[in-house]
């Protein structure tokens, strides 16, 4: 997978995301594995309809997610720069729930699975792991894991993913 136009350096690693990012009013940062400040995420952009930017440690916005409001189902979107880059539904024909389809304005393809409000999924690009989402390897609650496996990897869309589908499932579940 190449690194997404206009994003940051590429760079593999673990990030630590709080759970309920769309309950949060304050902003906050996401930290990487060894403490430090990663990306902050914009929690003033939450009072408005469900949107929110993630930004990088000098503050300009790396990334938007937007709930799509007319929509038969629930999708979301990621913007780039103000243009479209992903958009995230459930997967129509899967056997499995917790299967999810990211469609990048380029093309590609992600595919999203594994037990989503567990906390416990992997986001794939034909076939390879791009990123795994896990609670087991952090003692702090209501936090989650997004380990990025891959080098050329994007980690704020990878981030940005992961959210919409915990966001998506919760929305599916009834769990706003």
């Amino acid at each position: 997978m190449q690194p997404s136009p206009g994003g940051p350096p590429p760079h593999s690693g673990k990030y630590v995301v709080r759970d309920r990012i769309f309950g949060i009013g304050d902003d906050y940062w996401i930290d990487d594995e060894h403490g430090r400040h990663a990306f902050l995420v914009d929690g003033k952009a939450l009072r408005l309809r469900e949107t929110f930017e993630l930004k990088d440690t000098e503050r300009r916005v790396l990334i938007t997610i937007r709930k799509k409001m007319l929509s038969l189902r629930d999708t979301m979107t990621i913007e780039r720069d103000d243009q479209p880059l992903a958009t995230i539904k459930r997967k129509r024909l899967s056997l499995l729930r917790n299967h999810y389809r990211v469609e990048l304005v380029d093309g590609t393809e992600l595919d999203v699975s594994g037990k989503i409000l567990d906390r416990e999924f992997a986001i794939e690009y034909d076939g390879e792991l791009l990123a795994e989402i896990s609670r087991r390897w952090l003692t702090v609650r209501d936090t989650y894991a997004v380990n990025v496996v891959r080098d050329d990897a994007d980690p704020p869309l990878l981030i940005a993913v992961a959210v919409c589908v915990i966001r998506l499932a919760e929305r599916e579940h009834g769990d706003d």
